[in-house]
């Protein structure tokens, strides 16, 4: 080894061209799909992040990655795989998973690409000082959904009644809620709370908000909803209802507006947290982050379906403008 970093020094190249690195193995743990990550620009993102740490596919790392595909039930046994897989960290996306990843992987660092609160979630014991062997980024949910009230008032002015689509099997959803109701109870409107956690219960959801006359739909941030973002925004569309979510793909895939944290920047920002682990970091001391910007989007072709006039006072907002 002394002869071979000599020789380097000598020649003025890395230690690192003779070294044999170390092939990592990094598993992921996702409610969802893996055409979803796929679709939504998330897997890209993670690549790109890893890649920009100089961390390269198939070179020093390897991906295990585990999609749950909209069965909360399968995502223990998908932990246990990564376990047994001995994966050096697990990289999860949303609260479930995570609450997954965290069951079955006691001493394995887990990287949190997305959650709400973590604290509140019980994955962390501080933001600054998370604990144990988790860390991440929030998504910062809780801080965002009075602006969507607002944001659906200022396009349809005359709502009186907005439904709220949310997952009682998520515990921070019940939070939200009452931060919906005390926005819109100050503003003069109404909220029409509809749990659902399958997707036939969605399709009743939209039959419900007809029957009880809502006239815009606020959907919570959740990655069952995510895994149907396009069905959701069809049924919104359907049933005539001027409709935010809380991510861009929501948008993308038909859905009027969109407000939220860029979540790709966090499965970017995720080769960071990685990089830091991979080198001795220990996960419980390095802090959560949270978004510092969030973004608006609209989707001016389902605004002109809807019939939902785009005045200055949004589109001056707007991030982008989906046309």
């Amino acid at each position: 080894q002394l002869i071979v970093a000599l020789g380097a020094a000598a020649l003025g190249l890395p230690l690192t061209a003779y070294a044999q690195a170390k092939v990592w193995r990094l598993g992921y743990l996702d409610f969802g799909s893996r055409k979803t990550m796929v679709d939504s620009g998330r897997h890209a993102a993670l690549i790109e992040g890893l890649r920009e740490r100089g961390y390269v596919e198939g070179k020093n790392w390897v991906f295990e990655a585990r999609f749950a595909d909209g069965n909360a039930d399968r995502l223990h046994g998908l932990a246990a795989e990564l376990v047994q897989q001995k994966a050096d960290v697990i990289l999860s996306s949303g609260t479930v998973a995570s609450h997954a990843a965290q069951r079955a992987a006691t001493t394995i660092p887990i990287v949190v690409t997305n959650v709400g609160d973590p604290v509140k979630e019980g994955l962390a014991a501080s933001l600054a000082r998370p604990g144990g062997n988790v860390t991440g980024m929030s998504s910062a949910t809780g801080d965002t959904v009075q602006k969507l009230v607002e944001l659906l008032i200022v396009a349809a002015p005359r709502l009186k009644r907005i439904a709220v689509l949310n997952n009682p099997t998520v515990s921070t959803q019940a939070t939200l809620l009452p931060r919906v109701q005390a926005a819109a109870k100050q503003a003069g409107k109404t909220v029409l709370p509809l749990g659902v956690h399958t997707l036939e219960e969605i399709e009743r959801a939209f039959t419900t908000m007809a029957r009880e006359r809502a006239d815009a739909v606020i959907i919570f941030a959740d990655a069952f909803f995510l895994q149907h973002r396009a069905r959701i925004a069809a049924l919104a569309l359907q049933h005539r209802l001027p409709s935010i979510y809380p991510q861009a793909q929501y948008a993308e895939a038909g859905g009027l507006m969109s407000y939220g944290a860029d979540l790709n920047d966090n499965f970017r920002r995720a080769g960071i947290f990685v990089e830091k682990i991979l080198k001795g970091a220990k996960p419980g001391e390095l802090p959560f982050e949270q978004p510092t910007r969030f973004y608006l989007v609209i989707n001016r072709k389902t605004a002109n379906a809807l019939g939902v006039k785009l005045n200055n006072e949004l589109l001056t907002r707007a991030e982008r403008v989906i046309e």
